[in-house]
């Protein structure tokens, strides 16, 4: 299946307002995880456009370090993704604990990165976009429209790259999982 790049959505969609945001239930982390996950699938135009901004400007005042820290990411997100397929624990924890996954990879690259002498540029350029598109996702209730994308996203009549990473972090199995749950209890 070919990747589809998802629509920008507009800033009416992707700010409404503060009755379309709401905390979310610490108590349920499954539902949490839901609403992010949905939101990062719904909105990852609108993320990449943020974080392409913040890139930017922080690329402009310093384009070596942060080209040196964005390659450091991608690396340490690569070799993780690498050895978590390859290796049974790993995938385990990823699949149980994708947050844990995820810092493990920041912490990993601060480390790397610290030890270069690009710790600001790394704090600002790559974990800031990272941590507003966290913010929002975790923040923005979901609609409707939202809820019918990913519904399509998920049970593959349409691909798109964050769709791609979610994957790869394993975060979609459990809304197919889910989707095909509930048409086999309509079917009876």
């Amino acid at each position: 299946m070919e990747v589809q790049a998802a629509p920008l959505r507009s800033w009416e969609d992707f700010f409404p307002g503060s009755d379309r945001f709401a905390r979310p239930d610490f108590k349920d982390i499954s539902k949490w995880n839901n609403r992010v996950v949905n939101n990062l699938l719904y909105y990852q135009t609108n993320y990449l456009m943020v974080a392409a901004a913040v890139v930017a400007i922080v690329g402009f005042l310093s384009p070596l370090n942060m080209l040196i820290g964005g390659t450091v990411v991608v690396l340490m997100f690569l070799g993780f993704v690498w050895v978590s397929h390859n290796k049974d624990i790993l995938r385990r924890m990823k699949k149980q604990y994708p947050t844990t996954f995820v810092i493990a990879i920041m912490l990993s690259s601060y480390f790397l990165i610290s030890y270069l002498g690009d710790v600001m540029v790394f704090m600002f350029g790559i974990t800031l976009p990272l941590l507003l598109m966290f913010i929002h996702a975790s923040l923005r209730l979901r609609n409707i429209k939202n809820k019918l994308e990913n519904k399509m996203e998920g049970i593959g009549l349409k691909k798109t790259p964050m769709g791609i990473i979610l994957d790869a972090l394993e975060q979609q199995e459990d809304s197919i999982n889910k989707l095909a749950d509930y048409i086999s209890k309509a079917k009876e």
